[in-house]
């Protein structure tokens, strides 16, 4: 996968957010299932709690994945975590531990809650369940996007080449105006 391919995706997807990312990386509490290969959506679900115990989702929709940066490599590393979706994109550091162990960053449409809600087939399990709703989800998700490779394998971001092209544009504004 390239930087700019469009990929849907069919399987299991596992909600994550602060408070697990926390109780695993900070609290070194391991994650209560292999994570290896595993596809992490930044998440916080808006659910209900059905008669028999399972959880009914309600809204799913994707959280700015920043503030989980310091969290990348460790999910990397660590997890063997291979892709992560999310929006708003993640720094530099975290690109450059994509390219070293392998991963991508996808990102979603921000606000388009209500088309990821219906991509989400079930919610399978969910572990963690006293961080509500930072739990960790298991989605079952079936053509789950657009998703759009912003950040590839490669070392590639399509989060520094717009500011990249951003800076060079500015640069030229400020000369037509005359402003060094």
């Amino acid at each position: 996968m390239h930087i700019g391919d469009v990929v849907y995706f069919t399987g299991t997807i596992w909600g994550i957010r602060d408070a697990t990312y926390i109780r695993i990386f900070d609290q070194k509490q391991p994650a209560p299932i292999d994570l290896r290969d595993a596809v992490l959506l930044h998440v916080a679900p808006n659910v209900r709690k059905r008669a028999d115990g399972s959880y009914e989702p309600m809204t799913v929709g994707t959280t700015t994945s920043m503030r989980m940066d310091r969290f990348t490599e460790p999910s990397l590393q660590q997890c063997g975590i291979r892709a992560i979706i999310g929006k708003g994109g993640l720094s530099d550091a975290s690109s450059a531990a994509l390219k070293s162990l392998g991963g991508v960053y996808l990102a979603i449409t921000g606000g388009a809650a209500s088309v990821e809600t219906e991509q989400v087939e079930a919610i399978e399990n969910v572990y963690f369940e006293d961080l509500m709703p930072e739990c960790l989800w298991e989605f079952r998700v079936r053509d789950f996007g657009p998703l759009t490779v912003a950040m590839d394998a490669h070392g590639e971001s399509i989060y520094r080449n717009v500011a990249n092209t951003a800076q060079e544009r500015l640069a030229g504004i400020y000369a037509k105006l005359g402003i060094t």
